[in-house]
């Protein structure tokens, strides 16, 4: 665009020189040109708007009968999760530490990035609604739940519960962050979703209800190596 404006100025410049024209033009105004260049970028809104109001639309309404309903709160500086259903299962998570990579088998740094990965991640099924629950606890500040992979970002607001949902399309690790600044560890609050089949989530599930811990290293070993990390910069799906 740069090049694009800087080619026309040189060409006004040497085309309507003095030089060129010593008897400058008495054009006032053109009403024929004057309604194109208004009339054009109207239009060309209208065409972006339009596709744009339906996308926004669908993005919020709420599909009837979600699969899977999770409650993530955030505090500062982390995230506690809660699933809704028979089989509660609540954890908080963490940034993952370097001193603790060893100890719970996240050594991989491709896999388990600095500053994105964390100790518990969120398990979903793949292909399955999920309807997700946020706010804030009650004496913390604001922050932003934002998974850029699934297309989502929604405040955190103590008092408020806000909602959303995604449809994962593919098995995999993703990553997001908080994106609402909230205080001097904003940068250190990932958010962290693993997809899985609908038979891993289902012995997963069960598992975690009794032995978080147990049913995360489980999980781990039968996926890891296997699909694909979307991380905060990369909003494919």
């Amino acid at each position: 665009i740069t090049i694009f404006v800087l080619i026309l100025l040189i060409l006004v410049v040497v085309k309507f020189r003095a030089a060129a024209n010593p008897v400058p033009s008495k054009t006032s105004h053109n009403t024929a040109i004057e309604i194109v260049w208004t009339v054009a970028p109207v239009l060309i809104l209208f065409a972006i708007a339009i596709p744009s109001f339906n996308l926004l639309t669908y993005q919020l309404k709420m599909p009837e009968n979600p699969d899977v309903t999770i409650k993530a709160t955030a505090t500062q500086w982390l995230w506690s999760y809660e699933y809704e259903g028979e089989q509660a299962v609540s954890f908080d998570s963490y940034m993952l530490k370097e001193t603790d990579r060893a100890a719970i088998g996240k050594e991989d740094v491709a896999r388990y990035p600095r500053l994105l990965a964390v100790d518990n991640e969120v398990v979903v099924p793949v292909g399955k609604t999920v309807r997700l629950l946020v706010t804030a606890a009650p004496t913390d500040v604001i922050h932003a739940f934002a998974m850029p992979a699934f297309g989502i970002k929604i405040d955190a607001i103590p008092g408020r519960l806000n909602e959303t949902w995604f449809r994962a399309d593919r098995e995999g690790l993703y990553y997001g962050q908080c994106s609402e600044l909230c205080g001097k560890d904003h940068a250190y609050m990932p958010i962290a979703i693993r997809v899985v089949t609908d038979e891993q989530y289902a012995t997963w599930l069960e598992a975690a209800t009794s032995d978080l811990s147990g049913a995360n290293r489980a999980l781990m070993a039968t996926v890891d190596g296997d699909a694909a990390v979307q991380t905060a910069e990369n909003t494919t799906n």
